[in-house]
């Protein structure tokens, strides 16, 4: 833009420009990061910041996550992913749960689990732990994740067995 054109609009204007360039670099900035670390194997909570912590005190315990994984009326997991070892049917909507455990670490599941659309905001995984930004929930559900953290360390303690 030339000098001239600058003067045309004013001092104001040339500021909120400026401003809203600096906010949409900040945004891609910390989409960069996030984006990086999440390829680099440090997963981000679904507040956005790194977490390596279970949710949970206790340890999971991969015989309670087999079978949340399988009823499909608590967690709906097999609605989706074909599960090894499991009689089906299964949905084929996401990947097949073989081998999940050799391709990705615990924490990386756990993220998964709490809300996937961190790695992938096209994912049509819902958040089993996220509650907050959410569309379309019945009452009766607001504000309470789908799967508690007891829960959610369970399901990842199993998925780490499937290698």
């Amino acid at each position: 833009m030339t000098p001239a054109r600058h003067a045309a609009r004013g001092p104001i204007r040339i500021i909120e420009s400026a401003r809203g360039t600096l906010a949409r670099l900040a945004l891609a900035a910390a989409l960069a990061v996030a984006i990086a670390g999440a390829s680099a194997g440090e997963p981000i909570s679904s507040d956005g910041t790194r977490s390596n912590r279970p949710l949970s005190a206790a340890p999971g315990n991969p015989e309670r996550g087999r079978a949340i994984v399988l009823e499909r009326l608590v967690s709906g997991c097999v609605l989706c992913h074909e599960v090894p070892g499991a009689e089906g049917p299964f949905g084929n909507l996401g990947p097949s749960l073989a081998g999940v455990g050799t391709r990705f670490t615990a924490d990386q599941l756990r993220l998964r689990m709490i809300d996937s659309s961190v790695l992938n905001p096209d994912s049509i995984m819902p958040p089993y732990y996220r509650t907050d930004h959410l569309s379309r929930v019945a009452a009766a559900y607001r504000n309470k994740p789908i799967l508690s953290a007891e829960q959610i360390e369970d399901v990842v303690a199993y998925l780490q067995t499937l290698r």
